[in-house]
């Protein structure tokens, strides 16, 4: 049997399975137990976030033998040719692809008919703003006032190029970017029975990578198990991604918490090796600061139990946290215009040995001559 990428094998099929969208699994499934079903939905948002997955279980739930119901039963034979693609009445359009009144007019002519087995056709267009002005114009008059039997279901990540004529005609519906806590956790579940060994900051670092996708980060974990050889660590990915270890990026704030110049230097030499991406590493650091300054303030609220951590948030003053981590941010947006990203990089730490105080230090003098 051929292997099934991850995102495929795990991609939802209830409405329960779905991650971090639970607003609009509760409107719909509340339309569809109350029997109050609009004939045109519209779910937008950015990618992988299971814009076409909500759709297909709407579909599943207005057809199933058992329903119309929010809890589609997956074993009849109509919830189950939807899961595999072959069901007749669900018609998926691919606007990209299928842009002109052409194709619009064959959609309308075919609506007209009823349903071959299920109870409602159900049409699924996505990126629907890839439709031309035509085919807009030529499906607004379907689109208000379909047939009974006909349900629209649209996706895009683009809904400003929508015309406000169909928008007006649609209940929308916004899908959320998906956390880095929902990404990690559901990761861990994938990982735990797919029987995978893995670190806690594989999974981290993937799920930032992921920014905000589910389906990117699926994909990218399927490559770094690929890249681990079936298993799941923080160097493999680190490698796979050209990102730093959060152990390297610790190095660096120790040297600054010693006030150790040379040092710094030399890790920062260490890092270059490995050809990272330096805006990334600025943001591992950032990410380190704010951890330490939970520590700091709100030791009672936080559950970090990283001992190198503890000890730097012990060590750094919490107004050279937030300097640190200032400079950090503004390094981050200046590294373009920097002689080169590693200069910049390098500036962005100097920066912050130059501005942090030291105990005891008295004032620089002026090489100005002073004025009566």
């Amino acid at each position: 049997m051929s292997y099934q990428v991850l995102a495929r094998k795990w991609r939802p099929r209830q409405f329960s399975e779905l991650v971090g969208q639970e607003h609009v699994v509760r409107a719909l499934s509340h339309a569809l137990d109350g029997g109050r079903i609009h004939h045109a939905f519209l779910f937008t948002g950015t990618r992988g976030v299971g814009k076409t997955t909500i759709a297909r279980i709407f579909a599943k739930s207005l057809n199933c033998e058992k329903g119309p119901t929010s809890q589609p039963c997956g074993t009849c034979s109509i919830c189950m040719e939807i899961d595999q693609g072959r069901f007749v009445d669900l018609l998926e359009i691919d606007a990209a692809s299928n842009t002109g009144i052409d194709n619009v007019r064959d959609l309308i002519d075919n609506a007209q008919y009823t349903p071959a087995r299920g109870r409602h056709k159900v049409y699924l267009i996505d990126e629907v703003h890839m439709l031309s002005k035509a085919a807009f114009n030529a499906l607004l008059k379907t689109l208000e006032e379909p047939p009974a039997h006909v349900k629209f279901l649209l996706a895009t990540t683009d809904p400003q190029k929508l015309p406000i004529t169909v928008l007006s005609r649609c209940i929308k519906f916004n899908l959320k970017r998906l956390t880095p806590e929902q990404i990690v956790g559901q990761m861990r579940h994938i990982l735990g029975a797919e029987a995978v060994s893995f670190d806690e900051e594989s999974i981290e670092v993937l799920s930032r990578a992921a920014d905000g996708s589910l389906r990117d980060g699926l994909s990218l974990l399927d490559q770094a198990i690929a890249h681990g050889g079936g298993r799941l660590f923080a160097a493999e990915v680190h490698s796979m991604l050209g990102t730093v270890e959060r152990a390297k990026v610790k190095v660096l704030l120790e040297a600054l918490a010693a006030n150790d110049a040379a040092r710094l230097l030399a890790e920062v030499e260490h890092i270059a090796e490995f050809a990272p991406d330096f805006a990334q590493v600025l943001d591992e650091l950032a990410g380190l600061l704010h951890r330490i300054q939970l520590r700091q303030l709100l030791a009672e609220a936080t559950h970090d139990e990283d001992a190198g951590l503890v000890g730097l948030a012990a060590r750094i003053d919490p107004r050279e946290v937030q300097l640190y981590y200032q400079i950090a941010v503004s390094a981050r947006r200046d590294l373009p215009l920097a002689p080169s990203v590693r200069v910049g990089f390098e500036m962005a730490l100097l920066r912050m040995l130059a501005f942090a105080p030291v105990a005891g230090a008295g004032a620089v003098p002026s090489s100005r001559p002073m004025t009566a």
